[in-house]
């Protein structure tokens, strides 16, 4: 949208009249203006039903609707009371009551919390949607307003309001007003009255513009008789004294009005005339006192709907700071709906708005109501029985908070945001129109009024916060129209005509955006139509009229901008970036004679111009929406493309253009030049009926290498693929490449086609050309493609006459070519007789061929002269047979010679035909290709169901005669196999299997899970003997895996195994073995001597020996030992563990005292580390002094200082310091948590309850009504207050352990669906509690009253606190302190109870320790100084 104040003199002839023109028109037509909603209404009902939303979901009827005092007496429900959150914003101190707050907020509200607040905008559509609002300044008016107030002080203007007169009031209390014409008619009041009564705060004109009503700052009323001036009324005593009229609107009766001041209250105002005496009658319709409202709305109806069954209630709209209302003021007083806002930011501006919309073909009134950044529709109707039914339509989330919301047609609204930003929006499809920046209207505001500055400011801080951006008498609608009071001026908005809206977007050379918005109105999919009437052709007429006129104009554009000079490449953009758009809405309004012609002859003028034309008109042309092209253009558009070198654009375009008006000879021999085979075909076919003559050309082609023996190029078989399509596609009836051959020519293409083909020779024939050249080539060129042609073909014969003699005739020239010829391959002469066997095996076969040339065809597949090609031979045998072929060999002969050939695929082909299905089983496991697939079948044929059980028993036979061949090839394969089918029948496999390898491999796939066999082993039932003569095979084939083995098998006798390892002298096994069986003493001995064994090898070695290797095994044996010990020493008492570490470290020790100091050893550096390295083990389970003690004594240590054993002593020492440390931290820590969560826990037990209502929930009596002394009060902390003899009445009491538990019955009673399973546990939930607090009958709930105490027992916790704590619990699971110290603590106390186990397993280890991304971080241990 544009401001048009500046643009009056350099309008241009295809935009729109000046705006005082156009407003004084708009003025003069104020009876058409007036009746614009009811003309959108009719359109709405014609043709936008589709766009309704129609997902409606009711507002719940009541039986009885509830009285306005029920109303005003409920609670809100709101938890906290109000509280101003910024004071400063009212220091109503500071403000002069004569100033105004008149000043526009856009520039000094960037700070504001409302702006920040900012959610997903809505789709920006501008550039769709064009300039959607004329927005004008009324010159007129706006220079009178700042004239009065010069000359006759009028003050700054405060008010207006809109019928055919506009009314201005002003600061000084007068009332100017204007006619259509801005001329200013009457000035009603005076600055004195002005002084008494304040500065006009409202204004309403009734409907037929002959009252007007003013409201003062300071309260009173005044009503003016608009045709005389004359002052009728002036009314001070309506409401309370002191407060502000906000408010005052008539309602369509004139006798009748409503006002609203600033405390909050609403008044309804009669006016009566009694002998001849004006009076006006006040009643009280709300009280401020109940909740301020601070936004009013009657429903206005039109004079076309006054009629409608709605308007007899006199509907009333009424928003106060936390509900909307609606009333009916007639017949009688009655509230017809209530809607809570919910929670929204307290500043925020309730906002209503009433208008008549058309939803399901009817005409009802729909009430927008909002206060944020929601907008809420609510239709309103009355029903058949006179009642009024009010649902609740989509409502409008936006992205900005509201100041002001209009409608400015049943489809249109119009929304104003805090930072004074115009948002028009469509309301159906809520899409964002246009956006405007009115900043420079510089808003009237009325926030003085909302804080009643004229009286003292004697308004609560909750109203006065909302009128900070009140400007509700700053705005007024009428006749599709929106007018902007501003501090020195009125602006005027109004919807644009379509044409406007075009014509705008032309005046700033919008060209392509202009015919994008005039193709929506087109179509009908445009918002915010004014202007387009009639039915829907007319409209599409006059528009596309338009559009003409500016493709004209753009195509004019188009030349004129074209650059003069520079790159060819430069101007090709240039086009094609604007004759593509010509063309596509010439094709859209269908005009191919005005782009053919006036368009085509104008763009011709330019040749690049000419080029991107004809290049944009070929993507229409390839999807067959563009047909009809005149021949001057098709004839340029193939020459373009011809000099362009594109001929793959070239052929694709001449198959699907009508060339019969071309020059065909010439177009050919393009396309046979330029290879275009398609496009050669298609205009042989089309353009002359003929569809032989590209056969021959094509063949001419392929033919002499095929016959030579070459091999084609690239190029020729591609010819040759088209040739074979375009003979199916001719045989078939289809036209080539696309489309279907006329029906009358279909028998005789496919009747020319088939004598071509069976042609004895060729036109123009060489003397040494063989007979039927055609299918002979065909043949060589491809002889399955060639024979799946002929097999479609036969599909669609029909059985007449000639067509089995064809068929019969192009079979016998086949064999003839074929069998008599030793130039093809055994696949080619295979797929001739597949071919053959299919045709035959259909039940209404004609076909006849001679038996003894498919025996042929089974002596040349199966005894060949050389033995190539065995699997193509094979292969090609199969497809014969499966083809139905079967039927023409004898059986037996065909076994013999199948297996003479080694085809095993064709003996099991046969072999299956006859049941046989154990001989099979030789066919895979002689084939070298598929013996490892015997496996699948013979599981197959023992699993699937449908073999006899003679068969599953002679295929089961055959795999046992053939176990130690199937062992060999996949053990882990016969192995599942077994297991499966046979688990009782091991032993008998084991017994078969005399190779000892092949046994081991069997048992090893077996019984070992990790080879990946997937049997349940619980099911397979093995004897321990199997598995230890698994072992013993273990022991012999793969010793170094034995322990690894032992530790997944699950069946085995130790006492055997042990005495089978001791036989192979495998210690290390031995000892694992005596582990696992308890003998911990016999494990370490064995380990023991085997250290000390290696450790000889090393003290008797040449010194001279640089790399020793069996210093490495020292040090694994040692650590094999050591992992023995720290295993076992859990389960032992002090004297058992020093059993074990120090015969250890004596060992270690030993080969240090036999080296003398003077000679050491070789390896006594290594051997000193090593021993170190048993001493830091074994600190952890031997206690400090008796280590000491035993090294001290050594004579190694004990001689000399006591420097070599420094380093293990401070070693120890730094251990038990660094967990001192840690046990310090970790005691500081658990100290902290605990003191926090116990904090909370007495905060959540010792807070108090707020009751939610002063009545018990069950028997809806008032508490001190009752007046039994031994009744107490219970309230819980969901904030229900109850009797206890009406909770011991719904058996809401329990008695445990002597103390009296409450449970709440209303959450009791709503939990309880679907969990009456759970009341057993209730009490360890904590949904049974003891009561919270207990009250005398006499006491009260109030504020401030003592009365109120806690019970005298001990405090127990409520569901909701034991809640709270398990969130708190909650909160600190995971990766927690709280969380870390509570695992270790259970982990040391199931120490305590129970012996480490090596398997860690248990509810000790379920916690964060056992996570993968479980990270401890500790502190390193301090570092000792010297």
């Amino acid at each position: 949208m544009d401001n048009e104040l500046d643009h009056e003199n350099v309008e241009q002839s295809l935009c729109a009249k000046t705006t005082d023109e156009e407003l004084n028109k708009s003025f003069n037509l104020e009876a058409s203006l007036s009746k614009f909603s009811y003309i959108d209404l009719d359109k709405e009902l014609e043709f936008k039903n589709d766009l309704i939303d129609d997902k409606e979901f009711d507002i719940p009827q009541v039986d009885t609707p509830p009285t306005l005092e029920s109303i005003l007496n409920e609670t809100d429900d709101e938890d906290d009371s109000f509280v101003l959150e910024d004071p400063t914003l009212l220091n109503i101190d500071t403000i002069d009551s004569h100033s105004y707050d008149t000043s526009s907020v856009a520039s000094s509200d960037s700070g504001d919390r409302t702006n920040l607040k900012r959610k997903k905008k809505l789709p920006d559509s501008f550039s769709l949607h064009g300039s959607v609002m004329r927005h004008s300044l009324l010159k007129g008016i706006s220079a009178q307003i700042v004239s009065a107030a010069d000359k006759v002080d009028a003050g700054l203007p405060t008010a207006i309001a809109v019928s055919s007169l506009i009314a201005v009031g002003t600061s000084h209390g007068l009332a100017l007003i204007f006619d259509q014409n801005q001329a200013l008619r009457l000035c009603l009041g005076s600055t004195s009255v002005g002084g008494q009564y304040g500065a006009i705060s409202a204004l309403s004109i009734n409907n037929d513009c002959s009252r007007l009503l003013c409201g003062f700052a300071k309260g009173q009323i005044t009503m003016w008789d608009l045709a005389s001036g004359k002052l009728l009324r002036s009314i001070t005593d309506a409401h309370p004294p002191g407060t502000a009229i906000l408010h005052i609107k008539f309602t369509d009766d004139p006798t009748l009005a409503v006002c609203n001041d600033s405390g909050g209250s609403v008044f309804e105002l009669t006016f009566k005339r009694v002998m001849g005496v004006r009076t006006c009658e006040s009643r009280c319709l709300f009280s401020g006192s109940k909740g301020e409202v601070c936004c009013i709305e009657p429903l206005h109806s039109k004079p076309e709907l006054k009629d409608h069954p709605i308007t007899q209630f006199s509907l009333l709209a009424m928003a106060s700071l936390t509900k909307i209302l609606v009333i009916g003021l007639k017949p009688s007083l009655k509230v017809w709906m209530t809607f809570p806002y919910g929670r929204m930011d307290p500043s925020s501006v309730p906002l209503l708005a009433w208008h008549f919309v058309a939803v399901h073909n009817y005409v009802n009134p729909m009430l927008a109501f909002c206060r944020g950044d929601v907008v809420h529709f609510l239709l309103v109707k009355r029903d058949e029985s006179g009642a009024i039914h009010v649902t609740k339509q989509k409502h409008l989330h936006l992205y900005y908070d509201l100041i002001n919301f209009t409608w400015i047609n049943s489809r249109t609204i119009v929304l104003l945001d805090s930072v004074e930003k115009l948002h028009v929006i469509d309301r159906q499809t809520q899409e964002e129109l246009e956006t405007v920046e009115i900043s420079e209207v510089q808003l009237v505001y009325n926030s003085s009024h909302f804080k009643s500055l004229a009286t003292g400011g004697n308004v609560s801080q909750a109203l006065a916060l909302v009128g900070e951006k009140a400007c509700y008498q700053s705005i007024s609608s009428y006749g599709g129209q929106i007018f902007y009071l501003g501090t020195k001026s009125v602006y005027v908005m109004m919807l644009r005509s379509w044409r406007e809206r075009v014509d705008h977007l032309l005046k700033q050379d919008c060209l392509t955006e202009a015919l994008a918005l005039a193709w929506s109105f087109h179509e009908g999919k445009a918002k915010a139509v004014v202007g387009l009437s009639g039915d829907a052709s007319k409209r599409k007429a006059v528009v596309a009229d338009r559009m003409v006129e500016i493709l004209f104009h753009y195509a004019d554009r188009a030349l004129k901008k074209c650059p003069d000079q520079g790159k060819i490449q430069v101007m090709e953009q240039h086009f094609q970036d604007m004759v593509p758009v010509i063309v596509d809405y010439c094709l859209l309004l269908q005009r191919k004679d005005l782009l053919f012609s006036q368009v085509y002859d104008k763009l011709s003028e330019n040749s690049v111009a000419k080029g991107v034309f004809l290049e944009c008109l070929e993507p229409y042309i390839l999807s067959d929406k563009l047909v009809g092209i005149t021949p001057q253009v098709m004839k340029d558009l193939i020459v373009h493309f011809q000099d362009k070198k594109l001929m793959e654009n070239v052929e694709a375009l001449i198959v699907h253009m009508d060339i019969t008006s071309l020059d065909i000879q010439q177009v050919v021999l393009m396309c046979w030049e330029n290879r275009l085979y398609d496009a050669m075909i298609y205009v042989y076919n089309r353009g002359m009926n003929e569809f032989i003559s590209p056969m021959e050309k094509l063949f001419r082609v392929i033919a002499p290498p095929l016959n030579a023996g070459k091999t084609l190029t690239d190029e020729q078989v591609v010819m040759g693929n088209k040739l074979l399509v375009y003979i199916s596609c001719c045989l078939a009836g289809r036209a080539y490449p696309l489309g279907d051959i006329p029906e009358d020519l279909v028998p005789l293409v496919k009747n020319q086609v088939f004598e071509f083909l069976i042609r004895l020779h060729s036109t123009e024939a060489p003397p040494e050309e063989e007979i039927y050249p055609y299918i002979r080539t065909l043949l060589h060129f491809d002889t399955r493609e060639f024979l799946n042609v002929l097999a479609l073909t036969f599909e669609d014969f029909k059985n007449d006459k000639q067509a089995v003699e064809y068929q019969q005739r192009i079979v016998d020239i086949l064999l003839k070519v074929m069998v008599e010829n030793s130039d093809f391959t055994p696949s080619q002469v295979g797929c001739l007789f597949t071919f053959l066997a299919r045709q035959l095996a259909k039940p209404d076969n004609t076909l006849f061929v001679n038996r003894t040339l498919f025996d042929q065809v089974l002596e040349f597949l199966c005894s060949p002269d050389d033995d190539s090609r065995h699997s193509e031979r094979q292969q090609v045998l199969l497809e014969l047979l499966q083809a139905g072929g079967i039927v023409q060999f004898e059986e037996s002969r065909l076994i013999r010679m199948a297996e003479k050939a080694e085809f095993y695929q064709i003996c099991e082909f046969m072999y299956e035909r006859e049941h046989q299905y154990d001989k099979i089983i030789d066919c895979y496991l002689r084939d070298p290709l598929r013996e490892e697939e015997v496996f699948n079948y013979i599981h197959n044929i023992l699993s699937i169901p449908g073999h006899s059980a003679e068969e599953k028993q002679s295929v089961w036979q055959k795999a046992m005669d053939h176990i130690e061949e199937l062992v060999s090839l996949k053990p882990c394969k016969a192995a599942e196999l077994v297991a499966t089918h046979f688990s009782e029948q091991i032993e008998t496999v084991i017994k078969k299997l005399q190779n000892q390898v092949l046994l081991f491999k069997f048992l090893r796939s077996l019984l070992d899970p990790r080879e990946g066999i997937h049997v349940n082993q619980e099911l397979l039932q093995i004897s321990p003997c199997i598995t230890e003569q698994f072992i013993e095979l273990l022991c012999q084939f793969s010793p170094n895996q034995v322990i690894e083995t032992l530790q997944v098998l699950e069946c085995y006798h130790l006492e055997e195994t042990i005495q089978i390892t001791q036989k192979y002298q495998l210690h290390e096994v031995t000892a694992y073995l005596l582990e696992k069986k308890g003998d911990i003493h016999g494990a370490f001995l064995i380990m023991l001597k085997r250290l000390q064994s290696k450790l000889q090898e090393i003290t008797h070695q040449d010194e001279n020996t640089k790399e020793d290797p069996s210093l490495k095994n020292v040090e694994e044996t040692m650590v094999e030992t050591i992992a023995l010990c720290q295993r076992n020493s859990h389960n032992l008492n002090q004297q058992q563990r020093e059993a074990l570490w120090f015969p250890l470290l004596e060992a270690m020790m030993a080969p240090q005292k036999l080296s003398s100091s003077a000679a050491p050893h070789l390896h006594s550096e290594a051997l000193k580390s090593l021993t170190m390295q048993v001493l830091n083990n074994m600190a952890a389970f031997i206690a400090l002094p008796s280590i000491l003690q035993r090294i001290l004594q050594d004579p190694v240590y004990g001689k000399g200082k006591l420097g070599e054993i420094q380093g293990l002593i401070l070693g120890m020492l730094d251990t038990f310091s660094y967990e001192q440390t840690l046990l310090e931290t970790t005691t500081s820590l658990l100290n902290q948590d605990l003191h926090w969560s116990l904090c909370n826990l007495r905060a959540s037990v010792t807070r108090g309850l707020n009751p939610k209502q002063d009545y018990c929930s069950i028997c809806l009596q008032q508490y001190k009504r009752r007046q039994e002394m031994a009744d107490e009060i219970i309230v819980f902390s969901c904030g229900h207050l109850y009797h206890s003899f009406c909770l011991q009445s719904k058996e809401c009491a329990v008695e445990i352990e002597g103390q009296t538990r409450w449970t709440c019955y209303k959450c009791s009673s709503i939990n309880k669906v679907g969990k009456l399973s759970e009341n057993s546990s209730e009490v360890k939930k904590g949904r049974i509690t003891p009561s919270q607090v207990k009250m005398s009958p006499s006491c009260h709930p109030s504020k401030g009253d003592p009365a109120v105490k806690k019970a005298t027992s001990e405090p127990v916790l409520d569901p909701q606190q034991i809640q709270a704590f398990d969130q708190l619990c909650h909160l600190y699971r995971g990766s927690s302190r709280l969380a870390l110290l509570t695992d270790l603590s259970q982990k040391r106390g199931s120490e305590s109870r129970r012996p480490f186990s090596g398997s860690q397993s248990g509810p000790a280890f379920n916690s964060v320790f056992q996570k993968e991304n479980f990270q401890l971080q500790l502190i390193p241990p301090p570092v000792t100084e010297d």
